[in-house]
């Protein structure tokens, strides 16, 4: 599991200096406007939706994961540099589109290699994914640093460097090859007619949306309050490290509570969240309330690679996190960052934010109640 924690810090550590910044490049250095940053921070998670689920089932089906890692992760690089050098809104979104599908198979291939390598020990997930936590929290402590006094262009600077060391390490990645225990469009049906899974999905969808809000908008929102890149990337780092504890007793509470009762929790303190962050009256409040991460984001995911893998029939593990990941990051992020770039530009800094807790309680009520049986009877 060595080589998979290493993975995991270097992938996530690369992602903490662009992502977060990248609306902000948008804005300041080429002077998008908020229905247009809503617009490729919107279309390029659908492109992830599709592309996690074709990459998803191509590799379960041609039993070819380690060659669409290295050709994904190599494609991702250039795609980064032509966003870096675009000259102009029409190829800087093709460029958007290429690294959004590109993007998708990699981390659905590794969570579903670890997860087939821990095997009975699956609940022990979280252990291994704590380092791309850590990696994104010092990471972003110095591309908070580094970005203040030298520029949005380190952003890219730095996931560059990042990322090219990623493919080397990925080189010596152990993927192990599963067969698929029926035929494989006979595993893709049951897999879709699951209305459980199906359920689950569309909750996960919600909590995507919120996610890409708070992912998309929340440093264009401190920007609008006068605050610095460094407590920008404060922000990053307390809401990083505040998912460690989540992932270190991911298999304690996988024990404890099923991964819909994780999700419906989730889902809730997301709302929470997103209130809190609306009325924020000062830059500082962000450190406090960015601890709530963890609760939000590691508890989804936990839950989610829990549910998709047991959900997954045999061999299409890669499949089913594709799906799941396409349909969070993917469509919900999608629907977060272009309904967010829309209230930003009509509504202001705080109507993205207000959204993300009124769909998030629109979401867990009924989900709640449709398994009110089995969550209540298990909290007993």
């Amino acid at each position: 599991m060595l080589i998979a924690r290493v993975f995991y810090f270097t992938i996530f550590a690369a992602l903490a200096f662009l992502l977060p910044f990248l609306s902000l490049y948008y804005q300041k250095e080429l002077g998008l406007t908020g229905s247009q940053i809503g617009f490729l921070t919107g279309v390029a998670p659908i492109i992830s939706l599709v592309g996690a689920s074709v990459w998803g089932a191509v590799a379960d089906a041609t039993r070819k994961h380690k060659a669409i890692l290295l050709i994904a992760i190599a494609g991702v690089w250039f795609s980064v540099l032509a966003i870096f050098k675009a000259p102009g809104f029409l190829l800087l979104t093709a460029a958007v589109l290429f690294y959004a599908f590109l993007s998708s198979p990699v981390l659905p291939i590794i969570d579903n290699s670890v997860m087939t390598l821990l095997g009975d020990e699956r609940d022990r997930y979280g252990i291994i994914r704590v380092w791309g936590s850590v990696g994104w929290g010092v990471s972003a402590i110095f591309a908070g640093q580094l970005i203040q006094r030298l520029g949005l262009h380190w952003a890219f600077y730095g996931f560059l460097l990042l990322y090219g060391m990623l493919f080397f390490i990925a080189l010596r990645f152990p993927i192990p090859q599963v067969s698929i225990a029926s035929k494989f469009w006979q595993g893709i049906r049951q897999l879709s007619t699951n209305i459980r899974w199906i359920i689950f999905l569309l909750v996960a969808l919600v909590e995507g949306l919120s996610l890409a809000i708070f992912l998309n908008f929340l440093f264009l929102h401190l920007s609008d309050m006068g605050a610095s890149r460094t407590m920008m990337s404060l922000s990053l780092t307390f809401a990083t490290f505040s998912e460690i504890p989540v992932f270190l007793t991911g298999h304690k509470l996988l024990r404890r509570w099923t991964p819909v009762q994780l999700l419906a929790v989730s889902v809730a303190l997301s709302a929470v969240r997103a209130f809190l962050y609306a009325g924020m009256t000062a830059p500082w409040q962000v450190l406090p309330i960015s601890l709530l991460h963890g609760p939000t984001f590691a508890v989804m995911w936990t839950a989610g690679v829990a549910y998709a893998t047991s959900a997954a029939p045999k061999g299409l593990g890669t499949t089913a996190l594709g799906v799941f990941s396409g349909t969070t990051f993917g469509l919900g992020a999608a629907l977060g960052a272009m309904s967010g770039g829309w209230l930003y530009q009509h509504a202001g800094g705080t109507a993205p934010f207000v959204w993300a807790g009124v769909a998030a309680i629109l979401a867990v009520i009924p989900f709640v109640w449709v398994h009110r049986r089995t969550i209540f009877r298990q909290m007993a």
